[in-house]
């Protein structure tokens, strides 16, 4: 019988070697998947509406007339709201007002200064004119994705955020049209798969063209979203969900196998590992890991995502501990440790830091505040979570003045000429005085 979790020992030979293996994850799409994406996404581009409808009647076995009776009235969300258990529809509000507050200090601000001559140089902030939301729809219900994706957008000033779910046989989930209510979301259709990203990428009689997608979605979902990047902005292409736990051996051993099984549960190919320098801790999550296991709803994928990519690693000291953490550029760190703010200080590449044994990663997936829409697959090293910055663009402001065009233009009258594009250095040299 396969082992129940992969053990690994940081002082043995084979150690890098293991990792790696362990670690290898080839994104490598699939072939047929990105061919019926592609053949979508032309449908949609040339015939629009009529695409969109025959295959949402085809893919969601929804029968609708026109595209414009798939727009979910907003009177619809905010009954949906109203109509919400009082304890679920508090705990939405209260994620919404903490995720609100914590992006609202991401917003950047236009600035400017000027030089002595007076010449004024500086950057513009504007937020993008319009953004679509993928929500995944049917068995699944994700409101926490709406409230990650839609606030930082209304917060950065999107005047329009468009979102799209698809609702298999006609059900619409109420939670995530509350969540819509809240987020401030502007218009939302009843639409989903590759044939909903075409219509937000090129825009059809009903459905507005945006300038940015993002939300999570299934693998025809992910093609076509890396398919229309380039006419769009996308937020990212995201691996499977991943967790690693760095602990001193002294948070109790249920919380850190509970921990690694938050994410392990999401599918077979997410990750979790743990690192800590306590043999006989290691053995006790171990055995936590078996007692608890039986006894979870998804047992199945928690298995298979534990004994082929998860691991308990024995390192030789928790230095060593955040430098494997950073070659691994985990989408989620737990720093599960006294004074854990002394290892954050060490590690460099991580998607969300979890400091202290009371900060959970599942907090971080619903209320603490920070976005939870963050790089996976190592791409930390160099992209960040989802943010306001994700929703405004930046323009270069240069005023200059008469004074300054003397000196700017003959410094860029001699590198014209250096490159050899006399028009450059005559259009410069022309405001010489």
């Amino acid at each position: 019988m396969p082992a129940i979790i992969n053990r690994l020992n940081s002082s043995d030979p084979g150690f890098k070697a293991d990792l790696a293996k362990l670690l290898a994850f080839e994104a490598g799409e699939d072939e047929s998947i990105d061919r019926t994406a592609a053949e979508i996404l032309a449908a949609v581009r040339t015939q629009g509406d009529a695409a969109l409808l025959d295959y949402t009647r085809r893919f969601d076995r929804v029968q609708a007339d026109s595209v414009a009776a798939l727009e979910i009235p907003k009177a619809d969300w905010h009954a949906a709201l109203v109509a919400l258990p009082t304890a679920q529809r508090e705990a939405l509000q209260a994620a919404a007002d903490r995720v609100r507050a914590y992006h609202e200090r991401q917003r950047g601000e236009t600035w400017t200064y000027t030089e002595a001559d007076g010449t004024t140089l500086g950057q513009k902030i504007t937020p993008l004119d319009r953004v679509g939301l993928y929500v995944p729809g049917g068995k699944a219900a994700y409101p926490s994705s709406v409230l990650m994706n839609a606030i930082p957008a209304k917060v950065a000033g999107v005047p329009e955020v468009i979102m799209v779910t698809p609702t298999p046989d006609g059900v619409r989930n109420p939670i995530v049209l509350a969540a819509a209510a809240i987020a401030g979301v502007d218009r939302a259709f009843a639409v989903g798969g590759a044939q909903a990203v075409g219509a937000l990428a090129y825009g059809t009689a009903t459905v507005p063209a945006v300038d940015k997608i993002v939300g999570p979605g299934n693998a025809y979902v992910a093609a076509a979203k890396r398919r229309v990047f380039g006419v769009v902005g996308i937020d990212m292409i995201a691996g499977p969900s991943e967790i690693l736990v760095i602990c001193d051996g002294k948070t109790p051993a249920d919380w850190i196998a509970m921990d690694l099984f938050s994410q392990a549960e999401h599918d077979e190919l997410a990750q979790a590992i743990l690192l800590c320098p306590d043999a006989g801790y290691l053995q006790q999550v171990e055995a936590a890991i078996a007692k608890l296991l039986p006894d979870m709803p998804r047992v199945d994928i928690l298995r298979t995502s534990l004994a082929n990519r998860g691991a308990l690693i024995q390192v030789r000291d928790l230095d060593e501990a955040c430098s494997i953490a950073n070659d691994i550029a985990p989408e989620h760190l737990e720093i599960s440790t006294e004074q854990p703010e002394v290892w954050a200080a060490k590690i460099r590449h991580a998607g969300a830091i979890f400091m202290g044994r009371y900060a959970s990663e599942a907090l971080g997936d619903y209320c603490a505040g920070p976005n939870h829409v963050l790089p996976t697959s190592r791409t930390a090293r160099f992209s960040s979570p989802l943010g306001v910055y994700d929703f405004q663009k930046r323009s270069s402001l240069i005023q200059v003045s008469r004074q300054g065009a003397q000196t700017l233009g003959r410094i860029a009258v001699e590198l014209a000429m250096g490159e050899g594009l006399q028009a450059h250095a005559a259009s410069a040299r022309y405001r010489l005085d």
